[in-house]
């Protein structure tokens, strides 16, 4: 499937889209260039999953966690660009939160992709030439 962004004020639209595509699934690993808009589509992806906390890049914490204000449904926002050694991802506790039935969001998932579920979900966001993006799963 994919997901076209025009514009970054058509990104909630696309989250909207993507969440409908979400199924059962609950652990998204989410690859793209720097800057490509991973950490602003998992923003629009918290919006419109209820999440009314400020939303920010989990870059020097690791993991961020949200709550849906509509259901309560716990989320987990993972950044692990900074990961050196995988034994940072064991010691952090990372299968506490793969495999708690809680939605992850995984960004730089090739860092740990020996530790991803076998049922975490491929998605890709590219930047189009014409600044779009364009959102695979």
């Amino acid at each position: 499937m994919e997901i076209k962004i025009q514009s970054l004020e058509s990104i909630h639209e696309a989250a909207r889209e993507f969440i409908a595509a979400m199924g059962d699934n609950t652990v998204f690993a989410l690859y793209g260039k720097m800057g490509a808009g991973k950490t602003t589509f998992v923003k629009a992806l918290c919006e419109e999953l209820g999440v009314e906390d400020v939303i920010s890049s989990p870059t020097f914490a690791i993991v961020n966690e949200y709550r849906s204000d509509e259901t309560g449904e716990l989320i987990y926002h993972f950044d692990f660009y900074r990961i050196k050694k995988l034994s940072e991802v064991y010691d952090m506790g990372y299968e506490d939160y793969f495999y708690s039935g809680a939605l992850c969001f995984i960004e730089w998932p090739e860092l740990v992709e020996e530790l991803l579920p076998g049922d975490a979900v491929k998605v890709t966001i590219e930047e189009l030439e014409d600044g779009s993006r364009v959102i695979k799963l």
